[in-house]
């Protein structure tokens, strides 16, 4: 990601961000009409410029695509007086987040409006703070299932006039058949109308194109609700077998210890389970899982987006070769593979210091290389022993699991070259 220059920033701001609602410039301040008014070039989506039309005395320029394009035509008017105007509040999964990242905060002035989230919330009268606020703006409708629980309050903005036929179906297909759905459309402006529905008989067939979905979660008794703590059901899971059962990956999902922002490879895979349960723990996390298996990596990416984590990277291949040219990362799963040779010299290498190394074997082999990682470099080994109760005849006994021998381990700041 680049950073600002700061040794272009302007003595005064020259760029004026602008969040602009449906009433138009009725909606803004004098300080606001004022910038565009005096602006030599004005930035915004065909509906931002018409809205703003009358104040306009400069160039216009509506967005181009991709988007990034404009990014650079704003940097190339730098110093100049720029306008650039905006769904609602700019930093709130807005254009101001995007310029942001390559323009400093002394070279601009921002004129926030109400968000979609802040006016669909008044209009349902929904405290904001007890809300989830979610964009489906250009994004998989997926990342709204780990927000599905029964009594939720959702705020879900979405791309177009058939994102809310697309929501209220897949509420359904995931048990929630029965939630109360609220389309709110061209919220602020002349053409607002508010709607409710339930989601199963959902039957809005001319939604506005600007509109917020807001649900009231209801669950069925078969409804597919994730629980917020690790270990999820592994029948949540689409697997072959091929998966760190539930208490196991409790534990291990514990011992990799996910901190914001942080990436971690799942080296072999199997069903995604411990990148995908890594992944719903923050959502600024990220997690690329490591599969050879054909059948397995595509089970990988259901199972991310039946999991609300559809970003979720599946690399094709086998260690040690697929780790080659990733980003290195903060923490690194081992549950498959790991005696296979340079396997565990790559990952050790390429985990940056500071970082996480979690490996898991029930194997004999993977065992004697974690024993031996374990004496040369330390770190702790946990025997993991876990027994089901089920039937014994018309008695109940214990059945033990495999075992699992469990080495975790910190890569230190210093480490040296003989310790890798």
């Amino acid at each position: 990601m680049s950073t600002p220059d700061r040794s272009l920033v302007s003595a005064a701001p020259w760029l004026s961000i602008i969040g602009i609602g449906e009433d138009g410039l009725a909606g803004l301040g004098d300080e606001a009409k004022a910038a565009i008014g005096r602006a030599e070039i004005v930035f915004g989506g065909a509906r931002h410029l018409e809205l703003a039309d009358a104040a306009i005395h400069g160039e216009r320029q509506g967005w181009l695509s991709p988007f990034e394009r404009s990014v650079e035509a704003v940097l190339a008017a730098r110093g100049r007086p720029v306008v650039v105007l905006a769904s609602g509040d700019p930093f709130f999964y807005g254009v101001g987040v995007t310029l942001s990242r390559r323009i400093a905060r002394a070279e601009m002035q921002v004129f926030p409006a109400p968000s979609s989230f802040s006016l669909a919330a008044s209009r349902m009268g929904w405290a904001l703070q007890d809300t989830v606020c979610v964009s489906l703006h250009g994004r998989p409708l997926d990342l709204i299932r780990p927000h599905l629980h029964p009594g939720s309050r959702i705020l879900a903005l979405t791309s177009d006039s058939d994102g809310p036929a697309a929501l209220a179906a897949l509420l359904s297909e995931s048990g929630f058949g029965g939630s109360a759905l609220t389309v709110l459309e061209a919220l602020g402006g002349a053409r607002e109308r508010v709607s409710r529905h339930q989601a199963r008989s959902f039957a809005l067939a001319d939604a506005d194109m600007l509109n917020v979905c807001a649900v009231e979660v209801s669950a069925d008794s078969a409804a597919r609700v994730l629980a917020f703590t690790p270990g999820l059901d592994d029948a949540l899971f689409d697997h072959d077998g091929q998966i760190t059962k539930r208490e196991v990956r409790a534990l291990t999902l514990s011992a990799l210890a996910p901190k914001r922002g942080e990436l971690l490879w799942d080296v072999g895979g199997g069903s995604g389970s411990i990148g995908i349960e890594w992944m719903l723990a923050d959502p600024s996390l990220r997690a690329i899982a490591i599969e050879g298996h054909g059948e397995r990596a595509a089970r990988i990416r259901r199972n991310a987006q039946t999991f609300g984590v559809p970003s979720l990277v599946v690399v094709e291949g086998t260690a040690p070769g697929a780790l080659e040219g990733l980003a290195a990362p903060d923490a690194i799963f081992i549950g498959g593979g790991g005696s296979e040779a340079g396997v565990m010299e790559v990952a050790l290498a390429g985990l940056k210091p500071g970082g996480r190394l979690v490996a898991n074997a029930v194997t004999t082999e993977m065992e004697a290389v974690l024993l031996a990682h374990h004496a040369r470099l330390g770190g702790s080994l946990t025997r993991i022993d876990i027994a089901r109760a089920s039937p014994v005849g018309q008695m109940t006994g214990w059945r033990p699991a495999m075992p699992v021998t469990q080495w975790s381990w910190v890569k230190p700041a210093d480490i040296s070259k003989d310790q890798r």
